[in-house]
């Protein structure tokens, strides 16, 4: 009995010389950093505890509201996965109203969204541009249509008319990673836009092409020839429904179809495009094509429906390569699916609601967004680690694990904005003790580069 006895305190007292070993490891650690030249004027935010128990091992201003960048996304993909639930997909319908007679539709072909936002991506097999309008074009086939006397009507009423969330910046909207979401999505809302740039730094840069090529958009290139290996420092300015865009920035010299990729600025309007040109390669020639943003959907006989991959694919690629889109839809979907009305307000209300359920303080999540795209956004260390800590409780926690990169040999979420730099996750040290972080450091100097690898400093005091 005496040597269990001792057996045990012998493990109590290595649990806590081992837990003040880590403190002290980390405290110095986070002295060095705060000491160096890139956090003159910048702040810290740090939490850290054990996963098993969630016995706080350290923190440093970890009830401080910073800008998480996207480590929010960690937040939007555990309350969607409660809220909606794993197996949750996406329906695109197709219909059409009127009569068929000797193979004429009288009437219009319909098409209702649901903000689906793998329709056309390429990153599931299901998805793919190409196998959605084949599948389309077959399902009229197959309903007897040869010939349509009316319209294509695209409905996206279920969600509301904006497509950008309140915060955006300028410089982000109109680019691929600043694309706003609709009812109806496609081909994750980006384009590749092909610049060709001269052979002289300064000379102009003109536009090759766009791919997949935009619809009732003119783009205008004030773009000029940079120096070799300068890379991409371009950006699209191409506001929401707008028909004109222009291109400012720079690109290397000597190139012939450098890439940058933009946002669709009606992507309703784009997918109805597309899949007019595909109707039209089969003759079936609907007279024209429109999107509705009624509310009231009238009544139509479905001949296809298409589904998306299950939400916990959808989370996967939404924090594996950190797609804003995704985010946006999301918050967007749990506001339709609880209150009939899917917009962006609603869904940020419902989801600090959930949150404020499960024991975090609404003022600790200041957020406006899904992605976490919004520079206005203000989130403590602490409230991610909160959410860390519940996802670990749940049955669906292999999956949301699966889906968060990997970083300084950790699994972690990594979020960037101009002048923010955040991770947050898992990570179990050599001695088998599992821990969960949230780093956020707002307003640092110099490159986002050199102020990562002070941050990985830190975090190797967890290995």
């Amino acid at each position: 009995m005496k040597r269990k006895y001792w057996f045990i305190c012998l493990l109590v007292y290595a649990s806590v010389a081992s837990a003040q070993n880590v403190r002290e490891r980390l405290a110095k650690a986070v002295e060095i950093l705060q000491s160096d030249v890139q956090m003159k004027h910048a702040i810290l935010g740090l939490s850290v505890v054990k996963t098993s128990t969630g016995e706080k091992v350290f923190e440093v201003n970890a009830q401080t509201g910073l800008a998480p960048a996207s480590c929010q996304k960690t937040i939007t993909s555990a309350a969607a996965m409660e809220l909606l639930g794993p197996a949750y997909r996406y329906q695109t319908v197709l219909g059409y109203n009127g009569t068929i007679s000797n193979g004429t539709l009288k009437g219009n072909l319909c098409v209702t969204g649901s903000g689906d936002p793998t329709l056309g991506s390429w990153r599931y097999e299901s998805t793919r541009e190409n196998k959605v309008m084949d599948e389309m074009l077959d399902a009229v086939k197959q309903s007897g249509i040869t010939k349509i006397d009316g319209s294509l009507i695209g409905y996206d009423g279920k969600w509301e008319k904006s497509s950008i969330p309140g915060g955006w910046i300028w410089e982000d909207i109109g680019n691929y990673y600043g694309a706003g979401v609709s009812g109806l999505n496609w081909h994750e809302n980006q384009y590749d836009l092909l610049l060709r740039s001269g052979n002289t730094i300064g000379d102009k840069v003109s536009i090759v092409e766009t791919k997949p090529k935009l619809f009732d958009v003119q783009l205008e290139s004030e773009v000029v020839s940079a120096a070799k290996s300068t890379g991409d420092n371009s950006y699209i300015y191409l506001p929401p429904f707008a028909k004109n865009g222009i291109v400012r920035g720079t690109i290397p010299v000597d190139e012939k179809a450098f890439v940058i990729s933009g946002s669709f600025p009606d992507p309703s309007l784009q997918f109805m495009a597309t899949l007019k040109n595909k109707l039209d390669s089969g003759n079936y020639m609907p007279r024209s094509f429109s999107v509705s943003t009624e509310k009231e959907i009238p009544v139509f006989q479905t001949i296809k429906t298409i589904s998306s991959p299950p939400l916990d694919s959808i989370i996967y690629w939404f924090m594996k390569k950190s797609i804003n889109l995704y985010g946006e839809a999301l918050i967007k979907t749990i506001a339709y699916e609880k209150t009939g009305s899917g917009s962006t307000a609603k869904g940020v209300e419902l989801v600090k609601q959930f949150w404020k359920e499960h024991g975090i303080e609404p003022s600790s999540l200041h957020i406006i967004d899904g992605s976490g795209l919004s520079p206005q956004n203000r989130v403590t260390a602490d409230a991610l680690v909160y959410v860390l800590e519940y996802a670990y409780t749940r049955p669906w926690f292999n999956y949301y694990y699966r889906a968060l990169p990997e970083f300084n040999q950790m699994k972690l979420k990594s979020g960037t904005i101009g002048g923010a730099k955040s991770f947050a996750g898992y990570h179990t040290a050599k001695d088998g003790t599992g821990y969960t972080v949230a780093m956020i450091i707002n307003n640092y100097d110099g490159s986002a580069a050199e102020i990562v690898k002070k941050m990985y400093a830190v975090l190797d005091e967890l290995k």
